[in-house]
């Protein structure tokens, strides 16, 4: 008689063995970060690092090299930069998501996790959600912070915002990206992929700096960015460069009709955005037909 419970047993196995190697592929698989800008691809065109500029073909690992360096510091700095506020940006992005039980939800430059970890919360057991980012390093950081919070819908993927390779046509019920699209070296590019990557009916959420509506906020704004950002981080992070990247790559970032107008472009419609602290924050959304 066949040994039907060794047949079980060798069958539980390899189907977790799967799982498991699903699970490795899809956090290591680095060559979906590959730069889509090279010399070959690009030539000698440049584009802007902060108020420096670069060869397109540099960007992507000048910016890696910011993160890599702040990764560990970044929570804390974002508290202290914000005054805690980026806690009540995010939270107000996430009331305009429309998260669903079951939906599936991508998060790209997700970073440390904190849309994720809700995310996880509000699409239960049936919804799935994605944390993607471009670097080992913040990944790694969000990763560890969500497995400890006992978010065990979540995978964790190394990802390009301006190709997501690792994803099919029409998958995600939403998308965010959050603090993240500044730094992207062809946002045109990113904002097609993630068209790609939405089913129909779903939509779009963006949540970066934008340009204060406010003459008078405006300059003592930039007299903070400017002068107390580099010192936090050289006091917190041991890093005051990435923090004048910081404050640069803001001014350098679409203002809020453009970034709108970028989104249709793309083939999102209802676009709108909401300005958070007289727009020094701006929530964009659109929608998939």
């Amino acid at each position: 008689m066949p040994d039907n419970h060794t047949n079980d047993t060798s069958n539980h196995t390899a189907a977790k063995t799967k799982v498991e190697k699903i699970k490795q592929t899809l956090f290591n698989q680095r060559d979906d970060i590959n730069n889509p800008h090279t010399t070959d691809t690009d030539g000698a065109e440049e584009t802007h690092f902060g108020y420096k500029t670069v060869n397109k073909a540099e960007k992507q690992a000048r910016v890696a090299d910011v993160f890599t360096s702040v990764a560990k510091k970044y929570d804390i700095m974002n508290d202290l930069m914000s005054f805690g506020i980026h806690r009540l940006w995010k939270r107000y992005a996430i009331s305009l998501s429309g998260v669903r039980a079951g939906q599936h939800v991508l998060d790209i430059a997700g970073g440390t996790g904190d849309l994720a970890k809700v995310f996880s919360r509000e699409v239960g057991r049936n919804g799935h959600v994605v944390l993607s980012d471009i670097n080992a390093a913040m990944l790694e950081v969000g990763r560890e912070r969500l497995i400890n919070a006992g978010c065990n819908n979540v995978d964790f993927v190394l990802a390009n915002a301006e190709t997501l390779a690792p994803f099919d046509d029409e998958s995600f019920d939403l998308i965010t990206i959050s603090f993240g699209l500044r730094n992207v070296t062809d946002k045109d590019a990113a904002l097609k992929s993630m068209y790609r990557v939405l089913k129909p009916g779903g939509r779009l959420l963006i949540l970066e700096f934008s340009k204060p509506v406010f003459e008078p906020l405006s300059k003592a704004y930039d007299l903070y960015s400017f002068t107390a950002l580099p010192i936090m981080g050289k006091l917190i992070a041991n890093d005051s460069e990435s923090y004048q990247y910081l404050a640069e790559s803001i001014r350098m970032h679409p203002n809020q009709q453009t970034l709108k107008q970028m989104m249709q472009q793309a083939g999102f419609e209802n676009c709108d955005y909401h300005n958070l602290t007289a727009g020094i924050v701006a929530v964009h959304r659109g929608f998939k037909a």
